[in-house]
């Protein structure tokens, strides 16, 4: 009996058999909240369809299937998105701007602007300081989640931006005395106002992407160009309506 013939692996730079990546779902990695709801008309303009439990925050599931079989969802917290794309976690994914500028992974390719997210990053002091604090000094005090945005930034005013490095609260930083300014992301600025803050600088408008693996699209790049056009059909069907 003749042994059945099959194709050769498809052996990339490395020395990775990729032949069994084709068989397997892509992943596309969403950040869980605000985004998440915002994205979802977005999602079901292109047609996809994740499981029901996805787009609720009671479900402690992480991973789910949609209504295409060759694509399956992540739920991940937002500023980890660009993480599980760069190092091939997940081959797409939808994440803030803000984060790409603070981890500026090479391995990310960003397509698409989704134009939803919508917020900025921001420089905020209290009011009661009445002169910007970073006038005629060579060194700041910064409190933010953000320490490659921030020093970047003061770095461009000639100023030592000495990072308190905090994941949350940071309006609490200048009160007690942790930091003399916060740089954060800001959406209409109520938490900002309700403890005493005020906006002294933008530094970037920030919206959600559609971000990409670059080796993915190199592996699988008829799966991952229709996905972006599936996107772009959506971005382009909204503006129509």
């Amino acid at each position: 009996m003749t042994a059945l013939q099959t194709d050769p692996p498809i052996i990339t730079r490395n020395g990775t058999d990729t032949t069994a990546h084709h068989h397997t779902p892509l992943i596309l990695a969403l950040p869980k909240g605000r985004i998440l709801k915002a994205l979802a008309p977005v999602l079901t303009r292109t047609g996809i369809e994740p499981d029901p439990d996805c787009l609720t925050e009671s479900s402690r599931r992480l991973r789910f299937g949609t209504s295409d079989p060759n694509l399956d969802v992540v739920r991940v917290r937002s500023f980890d998105v660009a993480t599980f794309v760069a190092y091939g976690g997940a081959d797409i994914g939808v994440c803030g701007a803000d984060v790409l500028m603070e981890f500026d992974y090479p391995d990310i390719y960003a397509p698409l602007d989704l134009g939803i997210g919508g917020c900025r990053i921001c420089v905020a002091r209290p009011k009661s300081m009445v002169e910007d604090p970073a006038t005629g000094q060579s060194r700041l005090r910064v409190a933010t989640k953000y320490p490659t945005i921030a020093r970047r930034h003061f770095a461009s005013r000639a100023i030592n931006a000495e990072i308190v490095h905090l994941n949350g609260a940071m309006e609490l930083a200048p009160t007690l005395d942790l930091a003399s300014v916060i740089v954060d992301l800001v959406d209409t600025g109520s938490t900002l106002r309700a403890n005493g803050l005020m906006e002294t600088e933008t530094i970037a408008h920030v919206t959600s992407r559609l971000i990409v693996n670059r080796v993915a699209l190199k592996t699988r790049p008829e799966e991952i160009s229709a996905l972006i056009e599936r996107f772009r059909t959506a971005l382009a069907t909204e503006g129509a309506v």
